[in-house]
């Protein structure tokens, strides 16, 4: 563990301009680089709080404000903790939001991330690693498949529409996929029912993708999440371990 400092940076893209949170290791060297993707609360001190925990691990974090298109975070009002009496007033303003964000223009904005990173000088030569929570999971697979000469590796936690049957499903990229994947699913998410997960983890396999799909038995949805009720100490803690071991095992 080192020390770890972050900081507010602004990402050109082909539509505009993507705000973010950038931490990395105090000591002046280049790291490895991670792209974190957020869950549908956005970016906030609890994401800021996972990026520099990861930078403090040696990694270099780029954590951004995937609906950028909608205004600079926060782009919603969140109280400190989020209740499930708050949720359904949230998701209110939420969904339309994250419906904006199709494939394409998510992808297109990955590229312009990959290319912010290749080219920082707090990231180190070669391949990035991926994770991402609750949308972020898809936006990570997705990612994965769609440039895979720039990831090692891409984790997903408690993801939700992982392998629908919509011609548009992030499964479908498996076959373009290099990098070594991890996926913690919550269990008995509504958002990534048992016929999903059997599809996702058939797709890998049929496609030759290094691999683990695990259950967290009891996490719920957002079980990563500590500013939230769903969060779940026990498989948060199994993430971590989960996620530390994939990024060991791929820099």
């Amino acid at each position: 563990m080192t020390a770890a400092q972050g900081t507010a940076v602004d990402i050109p893209t082909e539509d505009g301009t993507a705000d973010a949170y950038l931490a990395h290791p105090a000591d002046g060297a280049a790291h490895p680089a991670v792209l974190l993707f957020m869950d549908a609360f956005g970016l906030r001190p609890q994401l800021r709080s996972m990026a520099d925990r990861l930078a403090a691990e040696g990694y270099t974090v780029l954590v951004p404000n995937v609906f950028y298109r909608h205004g600079r975070a926060p782009l919603f009002d969140l109280p400190e903790f989020i209740d499930p009496g708050s949720r359904p007033e949230i998701f209110e303003r939420i969904v339309p939001v994250m419906q904006d964000l199709t494939n394409e223009r998510a992808m297109r904005d990955a590229g312009a991330y990959l290319r912010w990173l290749a080219e920082s000088p707090a990231v180190a030569d070669g391949p990035v690693a991926l994770t991402g929570y609750c949308m972020g999971a898809r936006l990570s697979l997705l990612t994965a498949g769609t440039y895979p000469e720039r990831v090692a590796a891409a984790a997903g936690f408690h993801g939700g529409r992982l392998a629908t049957d919509t011609p548009d499903s992030p499964h479908l990229v498996a076959g373009k996929v290099t990098a070594e994947l991890y996926f913690g699913h919550a269990d008995q998410d509504h958002s990534l029912p048992e016929e999903q997960i059997e599809r996702l983890e058939k797709a890998l396999t049929a496609a030759g993708v290094r691999h683990r799909c695990e259950v967290y038995t009891g996490a719920p949805h957002g079980f990563t999440q500590a500013d939230t009720a769903a969060y779940h100490q026990e498989g948060d803690e199994r993430h971590w371990s989960a996620l530390l071991d994939l990024l060991k095992r791929t820099f």
